[in-house]
């Protein structure tokens, strides 16, 4: 059974899902992901994932990235 989670409900998003969520590049993505102490990013193994929420969080606090 290949159940599909909603992007919204997602925990963590791979790059490509962020930049389909947010409507940023996932060239800027990633570079945000490399920055020292990044709130939003998640290793697994050495994949790199973006923490939804925290994502979410990030971009409502800016006005520029």
């Amino acid at each position: 059974e290949n159940i599909k989670v909603p992007i919204h409900l997602k925990v963590a998003l791979t790059i490509k899902e962020a930049a389909e969520y947010s409507n940023i590049g996932i060239n800027k993505i990633d570079s945000m992901l490399r920055t020292p102490n990044c709130p939003f990013v998640l290793f697994v193994g050495t994949k790199k994932l973006v923490k939804r929420k925290e994502f979410e969080q990030y971009i409502s606090e800016r006005l520029i990235i």
